[in-house]
């Protein structure tokens, strides 16, 4: 194909590759992917890998679930010169937390290269850690376009030596007000380099985009088909991240589960609820990348045995995990993307069995489950967090077949008749006294059953939390999550900002860049007003200073916005050419904020 307009429906060919080495892959490569479980090339990694192992550009039309990844970096990784220092490989992302995602593939696929070094270059770190790397020598970056253009501007990137550019999620970095940002990064790297463009849609922009700065590219196209197992039972519970250990523990008391997983982010966290969840009485441990192999194989072992009920793990450690007494897989930390999640929760369900998948969703990850939903094209059901109640009711029952089970021993229960009823005899106590005392001395410490729960009102007064899932917390129970609290409820100041109306700039741009640099939470912004020079943003009073300093580094668009207090004397009314906002429970936020994954509505003034 000679056409830059050429186009390959993925999905629709015939004969699909059958395994990573038919794409023209080998050695160290192949064998990370063999590690991490992955057996036969998803469409768009069939379609793209041989292309860009070709040397020819690409232009990606694929969700995000269906694999790119894989599909971009794998030829990177395949024909990098590890004795190049400066970087040969480029990947923008839109958000930090994307970029950490990629950042961490490429690590997991270069587990068998000798020293390859890729670098995450994102908003909100501090420059010595970056710095210092880049003077070291680093092999690939993988950045948000703000952060880059920082470091272009201060001199301390070095593209001049690029091979090749990947822009990941293009559609997205333009909705965020990236264009200005990602067309002068093209512009300032070497005209000689291989690009490849992923993009969920082709709008004019991105079309423009790749007409101008992409050569004689391949279009290719893959329709999602991620899908999840009919077989499995999808349900989510919405819990704030400190009650999620909590929530566990009440899940495990109630559902009838033969052996779990329990996926979380981090290695360190792996190690830490597995800790948690032993100290309250259940066989648990962990696996993560930092574990040997030798100890892995005995701890699946276990599981598979019955000795082990409970696996913590992280994405790579479960990788190939096949054990068919699975029933459960519990998402402690919800994926951010749809292919770890059907990933997750197909290690149950195997084997034509049914199974169980619940998901820990804090109320700010509303977004990450309705685009979970929207790539699996099949709803998880809200559970509610088991009542005192419930649990209750499980444990008698529990205690019941422990008594039943005892009571079948008949050679041992002779002998402790006799030892009963001789304490009746001398202690003048009945019978039922006796075992209620005997039940005691076998529990122990730990009571059998949980209080009853108080109602709201009496806990209120007498000051009582001890019961942390019953307070008035509507939005994170899940049940009225539109009483979630209001902007503006906290003391705000106005800070004045070197954009405005001239610079097209507009409130999601502001909002996104804020919360990417800052750490700001939805809650965080108030009034938003752009004025024809600069725009107004009511922000919180007690900004921490390290917060501030951060900010005032941060552009959009491409400018500085050279961020501080507002002293322009009384607020006036704002003029006709002026655009006044205030974010909305919907706002469309980047860079490891809440989304409600809808866009900005664009309040209509006349001009």
């Amino acid at each position: 194909m000679t056409s830059d307009d050429a186009t390959v429906e993925a999905a629709a060919a015939e004969q699909p590759a059958a395994t990573f080495s038919d794409l023209g892959l080998d050695g160290p490569v192949l064998k990370a992917l063999d590690d991490v479980g992955y057996e036969t090339p998803s469409a768009i990694q069939a379609a793209t890998i041989p292309t860009l192992l070709a040397g020819r550009d690409v232009v990606g039309l694929a969700q995000t679930g269906t694999g790119k990844t894989a599909a971009f970096a794998l030829p990177i990784l395949a024909r990098l010169d590890v004795s190049q220092k400066t970087p040969q490989a480029l990947v923008l992302a839109p958000t930090r937390e994307l970029a950490l995602q990629v950042c961490e593939a490429f690590e997991r696929y270069a587990a068998h290269l000798k020293n390859v070094h890729i670098l995450p270059v994102y908003g909100g770190q501090g420059y010595g850690v970056q710095l210092s790397a880049l003077r070291r020598g680093v092999h690939i970056v993988v950045g948000t376009p703000g952060r880059i253009m920082d470091h272009l501007d201060k001199g301390t990137l070095d593209l001049s030596e690029l091979k090749y550019l990947v822009l990941d999620e293009a559609d997205e970095m333009l909705k965020m007000g990236f264009a200005e940002d990602v067309e002068t990064i093209l512009a300032d790297t070497p005209d000689d380099k291989q690009v490849a463009l992923f993009s969920a849609t082709m709008p004019a922009a991105i079309r423009r985009m790749s007409k101008q700065y992409l050569h004689d590219p391949e279009e290719i196209t893959v329709k999602t088909k991620t899908q999840t197992s009919a077989n499995i039972t999808q349900r989510y519970l919405v819990v704030s991240y400190q009650q999620k250990v909590d929530a566990l523990t009440r899940i495990l008391e109630v559902e009838n589960f033969e052996g779990m997983i329990v996926f979380v982010r981090t290695k360190n966290v792996t190690e830490e609820l597995a800790e948690k969840l032993r100290a309250r009485g259940y066989s648990a441990a962990a696996i993560n990348g930092d574990i040997a192999q030798a100890q892995r194989e005995r701890t699946v072992n276990q599981l598979k045995s019955g000795k082990l009920d409970i696996l913590v793990a992280t994405d790579v450690a479960a990788r190939g995990l096949d054990v068919e007494r699975i029933s459960h897989v519990v998402n402690f930390d919800i994926p951010t993307d749809s292919e770890p999640y059907v990933h997750r929760i197909g290690r149950t369900g195997r084997a034509g069995r049914t199974g169980d998948a619940i998901s820990f969703v804090t109320p700010r990850e509303r977004g990450l489950l309705a685009r979970i939903e929207k790539a699996t094209r099949q709803p998880l059901i809200q559970m509610q967090l088991p009542s005192v109640d419930e649990v209750n009711v499980t444990r008698l029952a529990r205690f019941d077949d422990r008594i039943t089970e005892a009571l079948s021993a008949a050679e041992r229960i002779d002998g402790f008749r006799d030892i009963v009823a001789h304490y009746v005899r001398n202690h003048d106590v009945p019978e039922v006294d006796v075992a209620a005392a005997l039940a005691v001395v076998a529990q122990g410490e730990t009571p059998l059953l949980l209080e009853p729960e108080r109602p709201r009102r009496e806990r209120d007064r007498d000051g009582d939390s001890r019961d942390r899932f019953d307070r008035d917390d509507r939005s994170e129970r899940g049940d009225r999550p539109e009483r979630r609290q209001r902007p503006g409820s906290k003391p705000m100041t106005t800070y004045r900002i070197a954009v405005g109306k001239r610079h097209r700039v507009e409130p999601r741009q502001i909002v996104g860049a804020l919360a990417n640099e800052g750490g700001l939470q939805r809650d965080d912004f108030g009034a938003i007003q752009i004025r024809p020079e600069f725009s107004l943003v009511e922000l919180p009073a007690d900004l921490p200073d390290d917060v501030f300093d951060r900010l005032t580094g941060t552009r959009i668009s491409g400018r500085l916005i050279e961020l501080r207090r507002d002293t322009g004397g009384p607020k006036r009314r704002p003029r006709d050419d002026d655009r006044s906002y205030r974010p909305r429970r919907d706002d469309d936020r980047r860079e490891g904020a809440p989304s409600d994954d809808k866009p900005f509505r664009k309040p209509r003034h006349k001009n």
